[in-house]
């Protein structure tokens, strides 16, 4: 019994979790969508200078770049079994994304907007939905873990 219950609520836990990333990612791509929509209305006939558009590829270069780095940390620190401070890491990573999310908007915002850039944000997003996924499937791993570990240590004090 005492095992079962265990396992429900991490499952509810887990499935809580889970809801709220894809809220998230839901609400941020209907943001993207919206701005999109917003600049094809609202383009003129200026032109657009290319050194504006190489100083934003270098910036969600960059941006990429941190992501990989951030990801690199995580799997370090993801092989010691703290399962709090693993969590804290995730909800961070996540504030990160919003931030990184937030730029690209004011990008939008202050140039006039190029297809090929907007290809490039849909795959950074993509490879954050991807990190997500990771993550989740480490965490039920390693809550899989430690259900184990209790109930073993349960028959061990029976």
């Amino acid at each position: 019994m005492f095992y079962r219950l265990v396992e429900q609520r991490q499952k509810q836990s887990l499935s809580k979790q889970q809801q709220q990333q894809q809220l998230l990612l839901l609400q941020q791509l209907q943001q993207q969508l919206k701005l999109q929509q917003e600049k094809k209305q609202k383009q003129t006939k200026g032109q657009q200078k290319q050194q504006q558009q190489q100083q934003q590829q270098q910036q969600q270069n960059e941006q990429q770049q941190q992501q990989n780095q951030q990801q690199e940390q995580q799997q370090q620190k993801q092989q010691q079994h703290h399962h709090q401070q693993q969590q804290q890491q995730q909800q961070q990573q996540q504030q990160h994304q919003k931030k990184q999310q937030h730029q690209q908007q004011q990008q939008i915002h202050h140039h006039h907007h190029h297809q090929q850039q907007q290809q490039q944000q849909n795959e950074q997003q993509q490879q954050q939905q991807q990190q997500q996924h990771q993550q989740q499937q480490q965490q039920q791993q390693q809550q899989q873990q430690l259900l184990l570990l209790r109930v073993f240590w349960g028959c061990m004090h029976l």
